[in-house]
């Protein structure tokens, strides 16, 4: 045995090699087995066959050698006697492997050998680990018995063959595949670059790994990884600034292509840093850009040697496998960490949301009541968002509530925490309090003073308001659950007394909450069991005092309250989303009913029925309305719809568009509350309207408020002058008639006419 062959290595014992490699070895062991017995047996006449053969062997670089039965070296090719120490032959012959190896090691192979003579079986293809010499080398040995011309055991032949470079490979294939594990497995990226370093510096000897990260600003870079680099030397470069010349790594982040630097102590890239690098003794660095897949640097990977040189061709490609390696295990750690950020993060405002906050408000909770202090919560709605997202457009609406969650957190501890709740919704949570209301009030307005600053959007300069509902814990509710229905409340009833303004949660508000809760539960009930009916107000024309037309109002007949009326309707009825299944119900039933009229003899009028916002803006509303004339029967010019001057401004290119559909099918259409609204008389003459109808508000203080009395005529004479008919609604007196026929408005619609009434006692009416 030639070698020093360790099977106690973490490799594992020794094993058999590949078939193609054992045959070979095990032919050329016979082969050389037979060759050696007649050598030693015959007499000296085969001189020349024994020069022959030991000049052959002495040019095979595998190791070949011959054994006695005591160990002792019989003959050994020049190879074996180069890798044992010796330079000659007659160096090693007589000597065993307690001569030349450590005494565990000779009786290793002293055993393996003896059980080849003792059994006569030869071993083949077996993988051994060399620990002599200064590099790793791994062999692939078979022994065979060395036999006389009578078949007699007189030694062992062996043969090695070095296959340090397969197991290299074997080994470099496993730990990538290893490392790929680690990646899919979501391995902190520490442990996988300090498994990556290691793997690499095993493979290396004498080398040693470094792995840098470029800072979230791309200025810097941050230690990754360095587990064979001094710790001093690591904690020195740590946040280094990258630059034109700072070393090889720094310099090749702000290249972005490799930096190979042969002599730090030399190199111009390393001059300002010489004296800081020399006591440790690091003379080449070869650092190369670790980048993302689509090229952007991400780092830098890293090897460091003691010995003056540049990379060989092996280890370039280490460092550009280290490097390839470290981007993918950094990408899918951003990536995580970006799933994981969107998950619980508003991404419109990278605001947290509600999945983070239901998270987080336990736990600030229990904090909150074991230090005794106060945690405050409140509910926050932007005032007339809606108007503001329609005017100017969705994405100034978006780059409003960037602004607005900027200005929130610009106000607030990092302890604190702005939730979007959705929309124009904010959750504020205010940690840590004193047990005081002033001082939770008074965090909370310095925020609604800050939302409420000028700014400029779209190039317009305006100002935002919000209403804001505020709770504090423990004395509005012990959960969150609690907290956040109070503080909803708080903040309903800050809308209700005119928005922009705070409410501090008080019982009266819990009692309006569940109150209102109730009626929506109740409206839903209304609309399943089919709890509404219709009223028909008159409206008539002055000049011939005939009514002509009826505006259909709604009514819910609530089985314990009564009848209740539109304005406590239509205001549930949005909050719920029932509004669009009301109005249905309602435009079908008023065209039944008005068909119905005409089926009795009664004198053809037609019927108004008010349209909402959600309804107008449905794709297929223009249908719904051609079906509910084919179901009823009745022809279009008996049905005219109201539409408000606020719902045809969110959009007025859709809106006139949709007008001029509803045109074709030969209804009628009607502004309804004109003057109360903010439409531009340009916009105006583009609407496909027959009628405007001057709001109530106009109309109630005539004839004794002057300014009504203008805008009414103002208003009269606009519409006769675009040639559009003219309606004042909620006509009362006979005072507010005549001021109305002598300016030109002829129809009416009133309590001087009539109240709203079923259908029978408007049927009388008509007839």
């Amino acid at each position: 045995m030639t070698k020093n062959l360790d099977r106690s290595r973490g490799d594992g014992p020794a094993r058999v090699a590949s078939n193609d490699d054992t045959q070979r070895l095990m032919a050329a062991g016979q082969r050389l087995a037979a060759e050696v017995s007649r050598l030693f047996t015959s007499g000296p006449d085969i001189a020349d066959r024994h020069y022959w053969l030991e000049t052959m062997v002495n040019h095979i670089p595998d190791y070949i050698y011959a054994k006695d039965l005591d160990g002792r070296f019989l003959i050994a090719n020049q190879a074996t006697v180069t890798e044992n120490g010796f330079r000659e032959a007659h160096e090693i012959v007589g000597k065993t492997d307690f001569d030349i190896h450590t005494p565990e090691n000779a009786r290793h192979f002293a055993e393996a050998e003896r059980r080849v003579i003792e059994t006569g079986e030869p071993m083949f293809g077996i993988e051994e680990l060399n620990a002599v010499s200064k590099e790793e080398r791994w062999l692939m040995t078979s022994k065979v018995p060395l036999r006389n011309k009578q078949g007699a055991t007189i030694g062992i032949v062996g043969v090695s063959r070095d296959i340090t470079d397969r197991k290299k490979a074997e080994r470099l294939l496993l730990g990538q595949a290893r490392l790929l594990e680690m990646i899919a497995k979501s391995t902190p990226l520490v442990d996988f670059f300090n498994e990556l370093i290691l793997m690499i510096e095993a493979h290396l000897p004498g080398i040693l790994g470094s792995i840098l990260l470029l800072s979230a600003d791309g200025r810097h870079l941050l230690t990754g990884a360095a587990p064979g680099l001094d710790k001093g030397y690591c904690q020195a470069i740590h946040g280094i600034e990258i630059g034109p010349k700072v070393g090889s790594c720094g310099t090749a982040a702000w290249r972005g292509e490799p930096v190979f630097v042969a002599d730090i102590l030399s190199d111009p890239l390393w001059e300002d840093f010489v004296d800081f690098v020399r006591p440790f003794g690091y003379r080449s660095c070869w650092s190369t850009p670790i980048r993302s897949y689509q090229g952007k640097v991400l780092g830098t990977f890293a090897l460091y040697s003691h010995e003056v040189g540049v990379p060989s061709a092996e280890q370039n490609e280490l460092i550009s496998m280290a490097a390839h390696l470290a981007g993918i295990a950094i990408e899918r750690r951003q990536s995580e960490e970006r799933i994981q950020f969107m998950a619980h993060h508003d991404a419109l405002t990278g605001l947290p949301n509600r999945v983070l906050f239901d998270e987080r408000v336990a736990s600030a909770l229990r904090e909150a009541r074991s230090a005794g202090q106060w945690l405050a919560l409140a509910f926050l709605d932007l005032d007339n968002f809606k108007l503001i997202n329609d005017t100017l457009g969705h994405h100034a609406g978006d780059e409003l509530l960037r602004l607005v969650a900027g200005r929130m957190l610009a106000c607030v501890r990092k302890t604190d925490m702005i939730v979007r709740v959705g929309g124009d919704e904010f959750i504020i949570l205010l940690t840590g309090l004193p047990p005081d209301s002033s001082i939770v009030t008074s965090r909370f307005e310095d925020i609604r003073t800050a939302i409420g600053a000028p700014l400029v959007l779209s190039g317009r300069s305006l100002q935002v308001s919000c209403s804001m509902g505020v709770v504090c814990y423990p004395d509005h509710g012990q959960t969150a659950t609690e907290l956040l229905a109070n503080a909803d409340a708080a903040m309903y009833r800050a809308k209700e007394v005119g928005r922009n303004n705070l409410q501090l949660f008080d019982v009266e508000m819990a009692r309006k909450a569940r109150e209102r809760l109730l009626r929506h539960e109740e409206l839903r009930d209304a609309v399943a069991r089919g709890e509404f009916l219709l009223h028909y107000q008159p409206q008539m024309n002055l000049k011939t005092d005939r009514i002509f037309a009826a505006e259909s109002l709604l009514r819910w007949q609530h089985p314990e309250r009564g009848l209740i009326s539109p304005a406590e309707i239509i205001p549930l009825a949005e909050e719920t989303g029932l509004i669009v299944p009301i109005g249905d119900w309602v435009l079908n039933e008023a065209c039944r009913q008005n068909k119905a009229w005409q089926e009795a003899g009664l004198p053809p009028i037609v019927v108004s029925v008010n349209v909402s916002a959600r309804q107008f803006r449905e794709s297929n509303w223009v249908s719904r309305v051609s079906q509910a004339l084919a179901v009823s029967g009745l022809e279009a010019r008996y049905l005219e719809l109201e539409l408000t001057e606020s719902l045809i401004m969110q959009d007025v290119g859709a809106a006139v568009a949709t007008m001029h559909e509803l045109q074709a099918l030969g209804v009628h259409l009607a502004i309804d509350d004109f003057g109360t609204g903010y439409s531009s008389l340009s916009a105006l003459k583009s609407f496909p309207v027959r009628r405007l109808k001057i709001d109530r508000s106009f109309v109630q203080d005539i004839p004794g408020d002057d300014d009504d009395k203008a805008i009414t005529g103002a208003i009269i004479s606009l519409a006769q002058k675009l040639q559009i008919e003219v309606i004042a609604e909620g006509v009362e007196t006979q005072a507010q008639v005549d001021f109305l026929r002598a300016s030109g408005c002829h129809d009416v619609q009133g309590y001087f006419v009539s109240r709203p009434v079923t259908p029978a006692a408007f049927a009388a009416l008509l007839a």
